[in-house]
Order: C-alpha cells, then sequence, then structure tokens
C-alpha cells in the first residue's frame, strides 16, 4: 500500500503549506522514510483561524439535528474506509493492523454517539418568583476549539475532541501528530466528504510548541483541549489560564492494578495482559504497577508470565502479529533504562527486557518483579510494553501503594467480595476505576484523571460540557 504525502487542511481546501515545507514521516517497524506531511507556518496557522472564526458563525447557527445528520454521514465514511485506512495508521504508528482497524472503527462509534448527545444539549427553566417572569439557562457554544493530539491513538484522541465541538456548535483547529499525520486526516476527510461547511474543521501539522504558542493565546480560539504528557500539559494550562481560555487536560498516568487473595486470577491475567500490551504498552490507561496480595503473587505471576510470552512481536501488517513496534526510538531507550534501573535496585526480569532485533523499534513484552518502590519506573510513567509487579500484605498497604503517586488517571482492582470492590474503588484516587474488567473509554462514559493526570472528560455526557457556556436569561412581561 502506498503511503500518501499528508497536506494541511484549511478553510475547506487540503494544500500544502506556504512555505513548502515538510516533515519526513518514518515507518516505526521498517525506520524508512515513508513519507512527508506538511510544515504549517505562522501564515498558514492565520488563515486557519480566519477558517475557524468563519466557521463557528455558519456551524452554530446550523441546528443541532441537522448537525448531527452530518455527522452520522462522517461516521458511516470512517467504517465504509476503515480497511483503507488502518494499513496507514499501522506503517506510520507501529501497532498492529487488528488494532489500528479497531481504532478506525470505533472512532464511528464515538462519533455517532456525540451526535445524538448534541440534541439534548438541554438548558432548563427556573421557577420564578413572582408572576410573568421567565428564567431561562440555555447552553451555547463556547466558541473556536484548538486541539493538541498526540501519536498513541492518532484517530481516536482526535475524534473525541472533534466530535465534542462539532455536536456542540463549535469549529475545530486541531494539531495533530507530526509522526502519525495520514490517519488523522483521513478522519477530517471524513468529515469534510460528509458536508461539514468551509472553516469549520482545520488542520495542521508543524513543531507542537510553536503552534500551541500561538494558537492558544489568540483572541478567536476560545477553548483548549490537550491530550500528552503532564509537563507540557501544566504549561499549556497555564498558558490558557493566563488568557482566561477554558482547557481539557487529558495527561499522564500510572495505573495501580491491584489483585487481592479472592480474585480470578486467571481472569485477572488473561484480561490485564490483553490490556498491558495493548498498543505496546504505548497508552496513557496501560496497567502498569500490579500490586499483588501475598497469597496469591507467584500463582499471578505465572499465569501473566505465561500469557506475556506467548505474545508474538512483529511488523504491524504481519497478520499473526499481536504486538507492533513502539512508536519512536525514545520509547526503547526509556524501557531499556528503567529495567535496567529496576534490576540495579533488586528487581528479576521474569521475561523480556530487552530490545528485539537491530532494525525497528521492537521491544519484547517484558515482567519485571519485585520491584521496589524507589526504581524509577515505579514513578516515571514507562508507557512502554513493561509491568512491574509487587506484593502487599493488607488493603491499606494496597491502597497506599495505588494513591502513592501525584497521577489519577486509571486505576484497576481484582476481587470476588462485593465489600472488597466497594471498599477499593472509594479509597483509590483516581478519576476511572475499572473492577474484575477492562471497562473504560466507551463514547458514553467518562474518561479523564484528577490530581497530576489532569481535568475535565473526554467521554460522556460530562466531555460535552466544557464545549457550552451557560447563559442566564431573565424575562418580565410588559
Amino acid at each position: 500500500m502506498t503511503y500518501p504525502n499528508v497536506n494541511l487542511h484549511i478553510d475547506g481546501k487540503w494544500r500544502a503549506s506556504h512555505s513548502g515545507r515538510t516533515i519526513a514521516v518514518l515507518n516505526p517497524a521498517t525506520e524508512e522514510t515513508i513519507g512527508t506531511v506538511a510544515h504549517a507556518d505562522k501564515s498558514d496557522l492565520d488563515e486557519a483561524l480566519a477558517a475557524a472564526d468563519k466557521g463557528f458563525r455558519v456551524w452554530r447557527a446550523i441546528a443541532p439535528f441537522e448537525r448531527a445528520k452530518v455527522m452520522r454521514k462522517a461516521a458511516a465514511l470512517m467504517r465504509e474506509r476503515a480497511d483503507a485506512i488502518a494499513p496507514l495508521m499501522t506503517m506510520e504508528q507501529g501497532k498492529t493492523l487488528a488494532e489500528a482497524t479497531l481504532e478506525t472503527m470505533a472512532s464511528a462509534d464515538i462519533i455517532e454517539w456525540f451526535a445524538e448527545e448534541g440534541k439534548r444539549a438541554y438548558g432548563r427553566v427556573i421557577p420564578a418568583r413572582g408572576p410573568g417572569i421567565y428564567q431561562l439557562a440555555i447552553k451555547e457554544p463556547v466558541g473556536p476549539v484548538a486541539a493538541f493530539t498526540p501519536w498513541n491513538f492518532p484517530i481516536n484522541q482526535v475524534v473525541r475532541k472533534l466530535s465534542a465541538a462539532l455536536a456542540s456548535g463549535c469549529s475545530i483547529i486541531v494539531k495533530a501528530p507530526e509522526e502519525t499525520p495520514a490517519a488523522p486526516a483521513e478522519l477530517i476527510r471524513a468529515f469534510v466528504d460528509a458536508g461539514v461547511p468551509a472553516g469549520v474543521v482545520n488542520l495542521v501539522y508543524g513543531v507542537p510548541s510553536e503552534i500551541s504558542e500561538y494558537l492558544i493565546p489568540h483572541p478567536v480560539i476560545r477553548k483548549i483541549s490537550f491530550t500528552g504528557s503532564t509537563i507540557v500539559g501544566k504549561q499549556l494550562s497555564a498558558l490558557a489560564g493566563l488568557h482566561m481560555k477554558r482547557a481539557t487536560m487529558e495527561l499522564g498516568g500510572h495505573a495501580p492494578v491491584i489483585v487481592f487473595n479472592d480474585a480470578d486470577i486467571d481472569a485477572a491475567a488473561k484480561i490485564m495482559s490483553g490490556a498491558k500490551y495493548r498498543n505496546a504498552g504505548q497508552v496513557c490507561i496501560s496497567p502498569t504497577r500490579f500490586i499483588v496480595q501475598e497469597g496469591v503473587y507467584d500463582k499471578f505471576i505465572e499465569k501473566f508470565v505465561a500469557n506475556t510470552k506467548s505474545i508474538k512481536v512483529g511488523n504491524g501488517l504481519d497478520k499473526d502479529s499481536r504486538m507492533g513496534s513502539l512508536a519512536n526510538p525514545r520509547r526503547i531507550a526509556a524501557i531499556e533504562e528503567m529495567v535496567q534501573d529496576a534490576v540495579s535496585k533488586g528487581a528479576k526480569v521474569a521475561t523480556g527486557g530487552s530490545r528485539i532485533g537491530n532494525k525497528g523499534y521492537f521491544f519484547e513484552p517484558t515482567v519485571v518483579t519485585d520491584v521496589p518502590k524507589n526504581a524509577r519506573a515505579m514513578s516515571e510513567e514507562p508507557f512502554g510494553p513493561l509491568a512491574l509487579v509487587s506484593s502487599f500484605a493488607k488493603f491499606d498497604d494496597a491502597a497506599e501503594e495505588a494513591n502513592r503517586l501525584p497521577f489519577g488517571l486509571a486505576s484497576y482492582a481484582f476481587t470476588s467480595s462485593t465489600k472488597t470492590a466497594t471498599d477499593i474503588g472509594a479509597a483509590i484516587e483516581a478519576g476511572m476505576v475499572s473492577i474484575n474488567s477492562f471497562g473504560l473509554a466507551l463514547p458514553e462514559t467518562p474518561f479523564g484523571g484528577v490530581k497530576d493526570s489532569g481535568y475535565g472528560s473526554e467521554g460522556g455526557t460530562e466531555a460535552m460540557e466544557a464545549y457550552f457556556n451557560t447563559k442566564f436569561i431573565t424575562q418580565t412581561g410588559v
């Protein structure tokens, strides 16, 4: 399959940047250059801002019922084109073709859910204190949105922001990842082909810091949505706050997995190994710190390691591959350093721990046991195929370790006790807690973190709120 040279999309037109500058796109499985992506400059951003301003005035005036029709058509196009889009994602990001196809198909579900939710952005009538008075609270779209997305889920990270913005009547400028530009471009193409008016949806690529520092303070932009690291998120949040811009921040995590003595160990090991090595562990909600009660510690490790060893690693386009490459060489170096550091502090490598070959960014699915708290990986998000296993004795020990870090995105627990499940669900400081399953990230459920993992939601009805202003109108008859 031929990989395209990806252009910007501004004011209804696909085009190169005014300067003609491009950025090379690499295939992480082969380390070969497979294409280019247009590099937006200031003049391109100015055109995108003007287009978004114009597009917002058009789109907000279209009834939610009609906006939903356009969005549902875009969803249908994503399903029709999934077999063509998924290989592009695999080539640029490294994940398996099965995962890329699932991500593409899931985007259609997200679009449709938000399309319908946009119809139900109800205000309310507030009872008045006297006769002849009407008091209304109505929802109005906040305005043009600037969205910044990472490379690990090229479509999924864009589609949540894009769908919520459009469903609420906002226009948007998407700054998509330069490493993985083709898949998000195809998502934008589906909306364009579905009939979204010119200027409503705009797509740019370039140097992330330069684009964010220009778009966020600009008076046209009224809402920011960012997914990425906590360090960058804090910087962008501060910039947004300086200019009184509303922001949604979906930042880093370091998800604990608490396995109690009474858990179904076979199920816990199977469910969590599948979740851990999905997208080679490059997932913000990836289970990472496995905190296992002493009575089942050895049994869990045995089962989990067996599942881990069964995972076939290879080029994502190979139909037999169950885990593809990492997305870039930075992840290889980071995981190697974390494993070496943990071992130097007394941890044991149960399986994996090394790079695979010298071509492509492949790394073995890795399990490290008896990991002490002072190991670097126990405090820094690995963002790769690295599982860290340690033991605990009592409930309070597990809860304390789960809450030890400043992160609070996803968390998991396994137990057959309703009381324990209720207690641990209440004790964990996180935006999401999944007990006895991997039940996160559905379109209709909240998705977001607390503490250093950010604020706001990218799923459920909560996701829509950040894209609306509430206006109060009181009217007295004359």
